[in-house]
């Protein structure tokens, strides 16, 4: 979430910011690596089609998402796409976590309808609304 925050503010080099995360972030000893660095790439290799399968489903225009809740339905829809063995109500409970967190106050519940929707179609055997 951190790496893909700055590389939306400030359109930073991926490699630059993993390399910084990596010098500065707070128990970097516990970071999945392997994890970390296929999302942060990933989704800036797929930034194009993943704000296809977002855009849809949103009240504004991408440009207007506030850079956290960008964020975490970037990493939300990326891992529903690309990560099959993660279950996708995992998936949007991370991203809402994510959202809580770092977020606006009702930032969390529009996450989790945007990626609700991306489920269903990105999901459909395993989908079951909530």
């Amino acid at each position: 979430m951190q790496g893909l925050y700055q590389w939306l503010v400030s359109a930073d080099d991926a490699g630059a910011i993993e390399a910084h995360l990596y010098a500065t972030a707070p128990h970097v000893d516990k970071i999945d690596r392997e994890h970390f660095a296929e999302l942060l790439h990933g989704v800036i290799r797929d930034i194009d089609g993943l704000h296809g399968q977002i855009a849809p489903h949103l009240d504004r225009t991408v440009q207007e998402l506030s850079p956290v809740e960008h964020a975490a339905l970037l990493i939300g829809s990326f891992e529903l796409t690309s990560h099959l063995e993660i279950p996708y109500r995992v998936v949007i409970n991370e991203a809402v976590e994510l959202t809580k967190t770092f977020g606006g106050t009702d930032g969390y519940k529009f996450v989790n309808g945007v990626l609700d929707k991306v489920a269903s179609r990105a999901r459909s055997t395993e989908f079951r609304p909530r």
